[in-house]
């Protein structure tokens, strides 16, 4: 990485609980590349005064997790359609002093259902209604899957989740009858829920595709027991890739290879 300089631009990621991982994939793209830039890791009480500091330090561009994705939508001035999709917003690119917001996790998890060839005739039955099941579900309808359900205990974020994107709401899990079985749950991630299996094993016998958005770790309990029955997969692991991929190619203009995101994710999270 280049010496800290007057001309390096600075990008930061805004969260409740911060975590290493975008700042180590950014900054080892950043070296490799040669680019005069960095990227830190910030969290705030204030979040009105860190996008004024957005602004008003000139800072690039920020990623933006939980919990301020939706909080921060009247603060910034464009909406691009993948923020607009779900009404939530992951990434902010500053051109000078004017903010435009976008939600690469809808984008990533939308190229991940097409470079996978998901039919979208499919049945799909999705685990979940927190805010990144948003980006999952609202990536089917855009995908033009009309089959969906959505599996979830909170009856109200569950079934306003579904009546928004035209899908079906349920409390308790179905009969396993779905073609692609989607979990955006914490179930399975590292952690209290790691040993817990997201879906029973006639759910993971009867669909053709099994996708896990947990990507701590890769290699989930869902993950394993899929792969084991041959199962087609989608891993948290490409989608939190290819979300910073993309966001990396905002901030800079540098369009990434698959090699580079491969050698950043790795990276990232050792």
């Amino acid at each position: 990485m280049p010496i800290l300089n007057k001309d390096m631009q600075v990008c930061i990621s805004l969260a409740g609980r911060p975590s290493n991982i975008g700042t180590r994939f950014h900054n080892f793209l950043y070296d490799e590349l040669g680019l005069n830039f960095v990227y830190k890791a910030f969290t705030t009480d204030d979040l009105e005064g860190a996008v004024r500091g957005i602004r008003a330090l000139g800072i690039r561009g920020c990623s933006v997790s939980m919990p301020f994705k939706e909080a921060i939508i009247p603060l910034v001035d464009n909406l691009e359609a993948s923020a607009v999709a779900i009404e939530s917003v992951n990434t902010v690119v500053n051109e000078d002093g004017f903010l435009t917001a976008s939600n690469t996790d809808y984008e990533a998890v939308a190229q991940l259902l097409a470079e996978h060839e998901v039919d979208p005739a499919s049945s799909v039955l999705v685990r979940g209604s927190g805010g990144m099941a948003k980006a999952v579900v609202a990536a089917f309808r855009g995908a033009g899957f009309d089959e969906v359900t959505v599996l979830a205990r909170n009856a109200e974020a569950g079934a306003s989740l579904a009546e928004k994107y035209g899908y079906r709401w349920v409390a308790t899990d179905p009969e396993p009858d779905h073609d692609v079985i989607v979990n955006v749950t914490p179930l399975g991630m590292q952690g209290a829920d790691e040993g817990a299996l997201a879906f029973g094993e006639e759910h993971i016998r009867r669909a053709a595709t099994v996708f896990d958005v947990v990507a701590f770790p890769s290699e989930t309990p869902l993950i394993v027991a899929a792969r084991a029955s041959g199962k087609a997969l989608i891993t948290g692991a490409e989608v939190i890739a290819l979300q910073a991929a993309r966001q990396f190619e905002r901030y800079t203009g540098v369009a990434l290879t698959p090699e580079q995101v491969a050698r950043a994710s790795a990276f990232s999270r050792q």
